[in-house]
């Protein structure tokens, strides 16, 4: 099902299958009555491809509707000093008209390593990390293949909260 582009929504582009499937757990948690807010776009196959869709692909998309707002989901790959260039390298490239409503996500390392640590499966693990947004308490997010996402989770979470997983 598609988004109801006349209402605040919020598209996820994942890098690779597992991110799909950590957000299709997500996904599995919001009410029927606001599937129409979220939508899993298919799989980049790349954190590049992750950046190179979102600015051949979704910028002007977003220009044209201020209700749209995009998720973007991709493995850091281990090291922490790669995970803040990479990270500063995909912000650099958000136009500043659309810093607030483009949100970067992702595991430190690689999901596998997430769910082997926690043995859960992807769309448990992502179930657990919805849960923890609707009741706003976060255990699983302060796991240290998580936790760089604070800052983004902070900023996501009004919208999460009023227009994906209210109540």
């Amino acid at each position: 099902m598609s988004v109801n582009e006349n209402k605040p929504h919020l598209y996820v582009l994942p890098e690779d299958d597992a991110n799909r499937q950590i957000i299709n757990g997500f996904a599995g948690c919001i009410r029927d009555r606001y599937s129409r807010s979220f939508q899993v776009l298919p799989i980049a196959r790349g954190w590049s491809n992750v950046v190179e869709k979102f600015e051949t692909q979704h910028i002007a998309k977003m220009r044209r509707n201020t209700n749209t707002h995009l998720a973007l989901i991709l493995d850091f790959d281990d090291r922490l000093g790669d995970f803040r260039n990479r990270l500063n390298d995909i912000r650099a490239i958000i136009p500043d008209d659309l810093k607030d409503r483009v949100f970067i996500f992702g595991v430190l390392s690689e999901p596998e390593n997430l769910r082997s640590s926690t043995r859960k499966s992807f769309e448990k693990l992502g179930e657990t990390l919805a849960k923890e947004c609707a009741m706003e308490r976060y255990e699983l997010w302060q796991h240290r293949l998580l936790v760089h996402n604070q800052s983004e989770l902070e900023r996501i979470h009004p919208f999460i909260k009023s227009n994906i997983l209210p109540d």
